[in-house]
């Protein structure tokens, strides 16, 4: 069983009806049923549901999309749509919110639980990431101490990636012996990957971490990563699909 809490907003009473009977038979707890923004602005504060259930066309307009903005700006709670909607533009105001989900009416009941199990899925991953964001700001403030408890003896000296070694007195790395001349941003993501062995850096950890200015992507990540690659002897930094890079410890 999920039970998970849903809200459903919905100003249609058989379309209504029929969500909730579907949830229900799947599982989901369904904490309010609501079929206009007041009140779904109320049920959502009272009950804090794992996620909502909106229909684009609610009050015979795009209320739906109004009511997912004020989601995404108040809560952290994923939602889906419901709608019959084929216009462009509408679709084209209601992707600006960042559903989590869309399914179309009339709505196939095996659809809707699939879609839900995504959305639930991928807000968890999303929280996970910003966890990890924030344990990441912490451990900038101590990274220095992660890196030194790494020592494998009393220098200041930690060894990865087999023949490479990071000399944290100096800031420094180094192949063989050799030091490896790097840019300040390749320096800092090095350090981030060896504080961190054996653990995936994350493409949003790198971001915050190695670009103090705004406007850093993933692609920024990806071509700072191929760079590093070119510079090193051996290819040491594995990526971990769609999430990041690690080192091997």
């Amino acid at each position: 069983m999920n039970n998970k809490s849903i809200i459903i907003v919905e100003d249609d009473e058989i379309t209504a009806l029929n969500l909730k009977i579907s949830l229900e038979k799947h599982g989901y707890t369904i904490a309010a049923i609501c079929d206009n923004i007041k009140d779904a602005k109320s049920k959502i504060n009272t009950f804090s549901p794992e996620i909502i259930v909106i229909d684009i066309s609610l009050q015979k307009g795009t209320d739906g999309i109004e009511l997912a903005k004020h989601i995404r700006a108040n809560h952290n709670i994923p939602f889906i749509y419901l709608t019959s909607y084929s216009d462009n533009e509408i679709i084209s105001q209601a992707k600006l919110t960042e559903p989590y989900g869309y399914i179309v009416k009339p709505f196939d009941p095996s659809s809707l639980h699939a879609t839900i199990q995504m959305a639930l899925f991928k807000h968890d991953v999303e929280k996970n990431r910003n966890n990890d964001i924030t344990s990441l700001k912490i451990d900038k403030l101590n990274l220095e101490k992660l890196l030194y408890a790494k020592r494998a003896t009393d220098e200041p000296i930690v060894p990865f990636g087999g023949e490479y070694h990071l000399d944290i007195s100096i800031c420094e790395t180094f192949y063989r012996g050799k030091k490896i001349k790097l840019t300040k941003k390749e320096n800092a993501f090095l350090r981030l990957l060896v504080a961190q062995l054996g653990l995936v850096v994350s493409f949003e950890q790198a971001m915050n971490y190695v670009w103090d200015e705004n406007g850093a992507t993933e692609n920024s990540v990806r071509t700072l990563v191929w760079r590093l690659r070119n510079k090193l002897e051996l290819n040491i930094i594995k990526n971990a699909s769609g999430i990041g890079y690690y080192i091997e410890e």
